[in-house]
């Protein structure tokens, strides 16, 4: 239930209490008139009474008739006049009539209301019980020295009772105000987690805006600056002795045209250039192809497993982690050979990219700097993104294997 409909329910509930304390006094005094007029024949001398009735109804009346109009309430001098007045009334027509007791009754409903103090609630309630116990008293046929004693017995008897429900009432209210505690505590951590649910949407937007300044900055460095360096590459050789002109332009020509390619779908967001159309083994087997045909390194790609037709984000990352693999070992690796495995498995793929070149200390891998790559860092942190891992196994003189292994994620049509 939410906390409004709670405050509602219990507003509801206090309501009908009001309406109830202040009713009742009207239908205890009912009950009382129709059974004293009932039985009004069996009592001698019968005028004086239904005289001395007569006056006290309409007397109660006229107090129950000046209370209900007043708009106070809670306890106050007022209600402590009114309580007094009403118990004499119900006292006096008790005495005319037992059957009066019933409205001296009411004084055990509205008590609380009425009076202020938990030791005048206690007299209040106690003088209630007085007429009440007289009522009962004058119905046993017992000597008067033996009334006295049953009508001490019974006074006693029904204040007992009146002790019980007195505590299991209290029990109950401090259960309603600790219910109440409770769902002004659930209001204020309803509003406090509505806060933060805020802040933290808040948060994993400028997250996700970060990370994808991170993931397009990191596409730009392996396409478009490594495409770049390439052309550089090729034109700082036309000034060799080993090869014409012509063909290094050739080479750094189709660096550029591939270069821009890539710009364009890194800034609309897409896919790596080749995997529209074609699988991931051919456009790795390509990539490959090409960087060989570039550097002058044998390079060789081996796929194991049934190929799958992969979600394109794990595609990408795949394909953007060797191409910057590739990279590192032109630049760093002075490698003769290299080798790159791509595996299907049944819940995973990995790609292994190893060469025999010089290889390295992971332990002593310099800072990244602002001229230079996002190199391992930049690979590992796409399988990360994807929930793969990456992992290098490097040895000075022993050359580098780089392993990505990401979850196999198809694609859906």
């Amino acid at each position: 239930m939410q906390t409004g409909a709670v405050v509602t329910a219990e507003a509801t509930i206090d309501r009908r209490k009001k309406a109830f304390r202040r009713w009742v006094p009207y239908g205890l005094l009912t009950i009382g008139l129709v059974l004293s007029v009932a039985t009004a024949k069996l009592i001698t001398p019968a005028r004086p009474q239904q005289i001395a009735i007569a006056i006290g109804v309409g007397a109660a009346l006229a107090l129950q008739l000046w209370w209900g109009d007043r708009t106070e309430r809670g306890p106050s001098r007022h209600s402590h006049a009114y309580f007094v007045v009403r118990y004499l009334l119900g006292f006096a027509l008790t005495a005319v009539n037992p059957f009066f007791s019933f409205f001296a009754v009411a004084g055990y409903f509205d008590t609380e209301e009425l009076i202020a103090g938990r030791r005048r609630r206690r007299v209040a309630l106690f003088a209630c019980s007085i007429p009440v116990a007289g009522a009962q008293t004058a119905g046993i046929p017992v000597t008067a020295g033996m009334r006295w004693i049953v009508f001490v017995v019974l006074l006693a008897a029904n204040n007992v009772m009146l002790t019980l429900v007195t505590h299991f009432a209290e029990q109950e209210e401090q259960r309603s105000r600790e219910r109440a505690a409770t769902i002004l505590e659930l209001q204020q951590a309803h509003d406090e987690n509505a806060a933060l649910q805020a802040q933290l949407l808040v948060q994993a937007r400028e997250a996700g805006i970060a990370d994808e300044r991170r993931r397009l900055a990191a596409e730009i460095h392996d396409t478009i600056a490594q495409g770049l360096t390439g052309i550089i590459a090729q034109l700082q050789a036309i000034t060799g002795e080993r090869a014409t002109t012509q063909e290094y332009l050739d080479r750094a020509t189709d660096l550029a045209r591939y270069s821009l390619g890539e710009a364009r779908r890194s800034v609309q967001n897409l896919a790596p250039a080749g995997l529209s159309n074609d699988g991931l083994p051919d456009v790795i087997q390509r990539t490959v192809d090409q960087w060989a045909d570039r550097t002058g390194v044998a390079a060789q790609f081996t796929r194991t497993g049934t190929a799958q037709h992969l979600h394109g984000e794990v595609s990408g990352t795949l394909l953007r982690i060797t191409q910057e693999a590739l990279a590192n070992v032109s630049k760093h690796a002075s490698a003769t050979r290299v080798g790159v495995t791509l595996s299907f498995m049944d819940d995973e793929v990995t790609l292994d990219i190893r060469d025999d070149g010089k290889g390295f200390d992971p332990m002593t891998l310099p800072a990244r700097t602002g001229t230079g790559g996002f190199g391992l860092d930049g690979m590992r942190a796409r399988a990360e993104r994807i929930a793969g891992s990456l992992t290098i196994e490097a040895e000075p003189g022993l050359g580098t294997a780089v392993s990505a292994r990401v979850p196999l994620v198809l694609y859906e049509r």
